[in-house]
């Protein structure tokens, strides 16, 4: 599991973004639970409020609810509300650098497509470890 945190960036914020690639992902689905902040603090050895603090950060965002006592869900909707987002975002701050340098660079747009056919997949979230894990443990308690 990837451990490696960005030093520019706050870990909790990082946290967040993780999560918000796995609903995008769809490693995450409308209604599903959270990794318990428990077990995300003990995989990634985090200070268990950092992790809450990146957690709340996705149920100010209204993108995951808190159930007293059974713990964080995704909310309905969310994945549909991210893409939104997250698609304005690329089109406006992204899509014109990666656009004007695809100009600098002379790519034609046949090039681009294969490179693109031949890419492998997105890689999952590497949330998805302490998600199976807690599934595991879960299974085992049954």
């Amino acid at each position: 599991m990837d451990t490696n945190w960005n030093e520019s960036l706050p870990i909790y914020r990082q946290l967040r973004d993780r999560v918000v690639a796995m609903i995008l992902e769809g490693v995450l689905n409308d209604g599903d639970p959270l990794p318990s902040v428990r077990s995300v603090a003990a995989e990634y050895r985090l200070n268990p409020l950092t992790v809450l603090k990146g957690y709340q950060q996705l149920v100010d965002e209204q993108l995951v609810e808190k159930r007293r006592g059974r713990g964080m869900f995704v909310t309905e909707g969310a994945r549909r509300a991210l893409m939104k987002d997250e698609r304005q975002h690329f089109l406006e701050e992204e899509w014109p650098k990666v656009g004007a340098r695809i100009q600098r660079l002379g790519f034609e747009p046949r090039e681009l497509l294969e490179a693109l056919a031949k890419a492998p997949p997105a890689a999952a979230s590497t949330l998805t470890a302490a998600r199976e894990e807690e599934a595991d443990e879960g299974d085992k308690r049954e």
